[in-house]
């Protein structure tokens, strides 16, 4: 891995919303769970894969080149296309940018392999109640982009 999730404090902010991963031009990329293709195709000048594995999340996959088109049915492991090189801010000749979203939410896709940050919950996660019963909870997780919950390869 060369460079970390990184996700923006507001979703409008620029950020990391994936990991890179070296490997060499034209490797094998596989499916990371089973799915469905939902995007094959090319957006901001770059190609993009997209699987849909259910209950909300998306793993992507950029630059990659695909013969697969939207609706196509993969496995866990299935060749999904050939890395591409030239991915932007990658220091070597070719990195993978692999991405989770859960919904439209930015996830770390490193959780699918159990290898995500580990994040200490409090033991009373009841938020603090304000004083205007119309006001917002004092302790409150909206807005944030991480995860509520973790992710594991069993879920995909």
């Amino acid at each position: 891995m060369v460079r970390r999730f990184d996700p923006p404090p507001r979703p409008w902010l620029p950020g990391h919303r994936g990991v890179d991963l070296v490997a060499a031009p034209g490797a094998e990329v596989r499916a990371a769970g089973a799915g469905t293709v939902l995007f094959a195709g090319v957006v901001a000048g770059r190609p993009v894969l997209t699987v849909g594995h259910g209950a909300g999340l998306r793993t992507t996959y950029e630059p990659v080149r695909s013969r697969l088109a939207a609706g196509t049915r993969v496995d866990a492991g299935t060749p999904v296309g050939e890395l591409l090189a030239g991915h932007p801010g990658c220091a070597v000749a070719a990195c993978l940018h692999w991405g989770l979203r859960h919904g439209d939410d930015y996830l770390d896709p490193l959780a699918l392999l159990g290898l995500g940050r580990v994040r200490l919950l409090p033991l009373d996660p009841t938020p603090a109640m304000p004083a205007d019963p119309g006001a917002q909870p004092l302790a409150s997780s909206a807005g944030s982009r991480t995860a509520s919950r973790s992710y594991s390869s069993g879920v995909l």
